[in-house]
């Protein structure tokens, strides 16, 4: 990935081009960050070694982005990527699903070349 992405305070800015957030997606975080009392907070996705295929996402709630971060903003909210993820998770969508067995947040990813059963890791 190259470094022309714009900056603000030292934050790259991103846009649907790295990551998409559904509305439904964006309604849930925005929920959870205000449940937390933190509304200017953000969703961290990382993509991190593990799994039964090799690779896995990791979600944290956060203050905001960190030195080095791409920020995505979308809906109202806003996702922050580390350098590294970005290369694994570009061109991916951030969903979120009510279903009682396989519900909460969902990355789709069109970089992953094989899925474990789970729907937890891959690889790319």
């Amino acid at each position: 990935m190259n470094d022309n992405h714009p900056r603000a305070n030292g934050i790259k800015i991103g846009n649907e081009k790295l990551i998409r957030v559904t509305e439904m997606a964006a309604r849930r975080l925005s929920s959870l960050l205000e449940k937390q009392g933190r509304p200017q907070g953000a969703l961290r996705l990382a993509v991190i070694g593990g799994g039964c295929s090799g690779l896995q996402y990791k979600m944290d709630l956060v203050e905001g982005p960190a030195p080095r971060d791409i920020l995505v903003q979308s809906f109202n909210v806003r996702i922050v990527v580390d350098p590294k993820s970005a290369l694994f998770v570009s061109g991916s969508v951030l969903d979120f699903s009510d279903d009682l067995q396989k519900g909460g947040f969902k990355v789709t990813n069109p970089n992953a070349v094989a899925h474990c059963s789970c729907g937890e890791s891959f690889a790319a």
